[in-house]
């Protein structure tokens, strides 16, 4: 019997490869305008505020706050459906840009909107890894 295909494993490409090497480092890299300053998450080859295309690299310190949450119970596709139940979270990056990820290392009846979180890194395979998010200290 062949493999599921899975739902959670990024393409990467030539435009994103520094933002996936960065991941499997421990490092959230952002993009931060060389022309206006502003900072944002997704890395994109351009600045979603001025259009700019002076767009660099800066690792992301690693602390946000929870903006909101959803435990998810069912879902179907593979690899989610062995990792059920789980929160989806919405966090605000200490340094602006809000993201979707998961919270770990948390009971649900502790989670609490504003919460401080600090991230950490999932290793989903040799490739790649993501962040996601506990709560800080823990």
């Amino acid at each position: 019997m062949a493999d599921a295909p899975r739902f959670d494993l990024p393409t990467i490409e030539a435009e994103s490869a520094e933002f996936w090497a960065g991941m499997r480092e421990g490092k959230l890299l952002l993009r931060r305008c060389g022309d206006c300053g502003a900072l944002h998450y997704y890395p994109r080859p351009f600045c979603p505020e001025c259009w700019s295309e002076d767009v660099s690299w800066q690792p992301a310190c690693g602390k946000a706050t929870l903006y909101t949450h959803s435990t998810v119970f069912v879902n179907d596709l593979p690899p989610f459906n062995e990792q059920v139940p789980y929160v989806a979270a919405v966090v605000d990056l200490e340094e602006g840009p809000r993201m979707m990820t998961q919270i770990i290392d948390c009971a649900v009846e502790d989670l609490e909107i504003g919460m401080p979180l600090e991230m950490t890194f999932r290793e989903v395979t040799d490739e790649v890894s993501i962040a996601v998010f506990r709560p800080a200290g823990a």
